[in-house]
């Protein structure tokens, strides 16, 4: 995750290993084997499990001779790594090239995909998110419902306060998961709270070899802190006086604080192989798991080649909630990831704290910046940047680009790029710096980080950068001076975060991505006491809280949020509660103007390709008014419809499903709560209708009314336009019908938004997305 705080040194080390999608041991490599279980079973029916199928199937293609062993660089016996249950049937396992082709000849052999190297992609955020002690989804009765929430991370940090069980009821006895014993990690490290820790290392050691267990534990413990940070956002205890070195103080919570929490470690130092977290998604189902909360993910790819698309289908299937991030490759385009339409996809936004700085030059010019550091402002100091710092690439602040004689006692400024924003203070002030002045580039805007810095230090936009690069060139004898504010709140929010990645989905056009956006950016939330807070040898402060940024810090939002929910209706299905949180989903910021996206020097109000529905309110998601559902076979023959293959469909549907022979839907059709319009620019069609069906929710006897807000370049009809509702559980359904103008070509997108209106008590939204492709 480039821009998530915790993970920005171990970037720059993964840059070569992750070149390639597929992850080769020497001349083996990890497959990840889906099995026609009927047919496996009818091959080998005198066998009681699939463990025992699947290790009979690996001793049936290593049988060489002598002679071929001998001449056989490949030859080594091969490795079962994983047996999935539930999440698909099938495993893992590393082969040879020839072992691959053998095992293809096989009965009931459905397909084979390598292996691949994922990355990991609150004191105020409850508030700002609506949340109340004593009332509505946080009153009393609502949390005492169990709920229990997966989190398919890099470990938990069981002794810190956030996951201690003081005053709850005995664990569910629906509950099957354990608390696995390994490195520093033991069955009373579990508790009332954290009910179940797993770790997942198979695949990981397949590929990158045996965990060093000097930094890291082969067990479920955090060595990294990230899992630790998104478990307790999603449902780490209400802590009071929480916060980092006096910044953020208030009570910390996750926003389903009572829920209980199930850790899955897959991600290790080197990243997070897909088969260990198939089979960790495979295990929370088996263990019973309500929410699966994922904050990791690679590229996107067609759905039947993501693995994390496959076993959250399972889980769905099964009433689980499944909510991941959306990744941090943003603002560039078409990189969001986690895309499948049964996923909750999460983009990252600003709550409207901020941890405030003023930079002032000499000449008098003054610059708002963000930081973590906690200290007297600077006095007026030298100020030194490239080449007046140091060589050629002391721009970026590298190990070894500064220069002791030309840094001792000045402010540096150090550009972003390469290294970590904290790793650039570390060199700073390794070279005897005073302080330093982070900027942006053009590509990373006006995004400010707020970064526990070992000196003096703060986060600027790309405007003050650019500015302070002039005055740099304009006197001979620059100065600035840096001073600290702490925690500054009811600033303009939410605000897109830069690094949140964007739509249009290119795996399926015809869908949003992301749905909801939530806060990501600078979230407060628990952290190891082990683990400093920049991950820098040199920084040897520990802290019980850090602020970290990614969309791997919203999904766990949502995923507590769901949590919520599904404690008031414990009847709604994963899609019913998706539906909720995308139409009752808010898009202007607490200033009543459109939420912006600061991507840019100049931020513009941002659009559906970067916050889906909008940014999630829980409060109405609560009591939406009307759903738009959507079955597991709705979801089948959504993938009928892209004309997947029979062995593409049972990666999904196991035995018992088939296409339709004559389908009549299209991909359009899926009852998604949003609406994706891709008109072809050399089509003789300039028409294309869409069926949804809304199932009402609300207090009975409501007239629903349509309003609308047209994309530029088409018209739209909706009919009907009047939709009469008696009793809850009622289902009508509308088309509408988007109708290229005449006289447009094609054009950037437009947006636009459909509104199911009853008086004032409920409002479903729907974003409308119109493309020329």
């Amino acid at each position: 995750m480039e821009t998530a705080t915790m993970i920005c040194k171990t970037a720059l080390l993964l840059l070569v290993f992750l070149a390639t999608t597929s992850i080769a041991s020497m001349n083996r490599q990890t497959y990840i084997v889906h099995m026609d279980k009927t047919k496996i079973a009818a091959s080998h029916h005198s066998l009681g499990n699939s463990k025992e199928w699947y290790e009979v199937v690996i001793d049936s293609i290593t049988g060489l001779s002598a002679e071929e062993e001998e001449n056989d660089s490949e030859s080594t016996s091969p490795q079962l790594i994983h047996v999935y249950k539930s999440a698909i049937s099938g495993f893992a396992a590393k082969l040879s090239t020839k072992e691959l082709e053998s095992l293809k000849k096989m009965t009931g052999f459905l397909s084979a995909t390598p292996d691949e190297m994922l990355t990991l992609h609150t004191t105020r955020s409850p508030q700002f998110l609506g949340l109340e002690l004593g009332k509505g989804l946080w009153n009393a009765s609502n949390l005492e419902s169990d709920v229990i929430i997966g989190v398919v991370d890099s470990g938990i940090w069981p002794e810190h306060i956030s996951f201690q069980d003081e005053g709850m009821p005995p664990v569910p006895s629906r509950w099957k998961g354990a608390c696995e014993e390994g490195t520093k990690f033991t069955q009373s490290n579990c508790n009332k709270k954290l009910i179940g820790a797993r770790s997942f290392f198979q695949g990981y050691e397949a590929a990158a070899g045996l965990i060093n267990e000097t930094t890291d534990y082969r067990s479920a413990r955090d060595a990294e802190g990230h899992g630790t940070h998104t478990a307790s956002t999603a449902a780490g205890n209400l802590v009071e006086n929480a916060g980092i070195f006096g910044l953020a103080n208030g009570s910390a919570g996750g926003t389903r604080y009572t829920s209980r929490i199930a850790a899955y470690k897959v991600c290790w130092s080197e990243g997070c192989v897909s088969s260990d977290i198939l089979a960790a998604i495979d295990q929370a189902i088996l263990d019973g798991v309500d929410v699966l909360s994922l904050s990791l993910g690679g590229s996107a790819k067609p759905y039947d080649s993501d693995k994390i698309a496959i076993g959250a289908f399972q889980a769905i299937k099964k009433g689980i909630f499944v909510s991941c991030s959306g990744g941090n490759s943003g603002p560039s385009s078409s990189t969001v990831s986690n895309t499948a339409p049964w996923i909750m996809t999460v983009a990252a936004s600003y709550l409207d704290r901020k941890f405030s700085t003023t930079v002032k030059l000499g000449d008098g010019q003054t610059f708002e910046g963000s930081s973590l550091y906690v200290g007297k402002a600077t006095k007026q100091l030298p100020l030194v940047y490239g080449r007046t710092a140091g060589d050629a690439t002391a721009v970026f602040c590298i190990d070894g680009s500064l220069k002791r004689k030309l840094v001792k006692g000045k402010i540096v400024v150090c550009q972003r790029g390469i290294t970590s924003r904290a790793e650039k203070g570390e060199q700073v002030k390794l070279a005897g710096g005073a302080g330093m002045l982070l900027v942006n580039t053009e590509n990373e805007g006006e995004e400010l980080f707020a970064d526990a810095h070992i000196l003096p230090a703060t986060a600027l936009g790309a405007l003050a950068g650019k500015a302070i690069k002039k005055y740099l060139n304009s006197t001979t004898k620059p100065t600035a001076s840096i001073t600290f504010k702490g925690t500054v709140y009811g600033n303009p929010a939410p605000m897109m975060a830069a690094f949140s990645s964007r739509g249009p989905n290119d795996v399926g056009p015809d869908l949003i991505k992301p749905d909801v956006t939530a806060p990501g950016m600078n979230i407060l939330a628990a952290w190891p006491p082990l683990l400093s807070p920049t991950q820098l040898e040199s920084d040897k402060r520990s802290v019980l809280f850090n602020v970290v940024s990614g969309t791997s810090m919203s999904c766990p939002h949502v995923s507590g949020i769901a949590a919520l929910i599904k404690s008031v209706h414990k009847d709604w299905s994963p899609a019913a509660i998706k539906s909720a949180l995308m139409t009752t989903a808010y898009v202007l910021d607490n200033t009543h103007g459109g939420i912006l996206d600061v991507a840019s020097s100049n931020p513009t109000v941002a659009t559906p390709f970067a916050f889906g529905s909008g940014h999630v309110d829980p409060e109405k998601a609560s009591d939406p008014g009307l759903i738009y559902d959507i079955t597991p076979e709705d979801y089948l023959n959504y993938l009928c419809s892209l004309k997947y293959s029979a062995s593409q469909i049972a990666l999904f549907a196991g035995q018992g499903f088939t296409c339709p022979k004559n389908p009549t839907m299209q991909p359009e059709d899926l009852n998604y709560a949003s609406f994706a319009v891709n008109f072809k620019p050399n089509s003789k069609s300039n028409t294309i209708t869409f069926t949804r069906t809304v199932t009402h929710v609300g207090i009975p006897n409501v007239t629903f009314v349509v309003q609308r807000n047209e994309p530029n370049g088409v018209s739209m009809t909706i009919e009907p336009e009047i939709l009469k509702f008696g009793k809850p559980g009622q289902k009508l359904s509308y088309k509408i019908t988007f109708t290229q103008k005449k006289g447009t070509t094609p054009r950037e997108p437009s947006f636009g938004f459909i509104d199911w209106v009853y008086l004032q008590k409920y409002h479903v939204r729907s974003p409308i997305a119109v493309t020329w492709t």
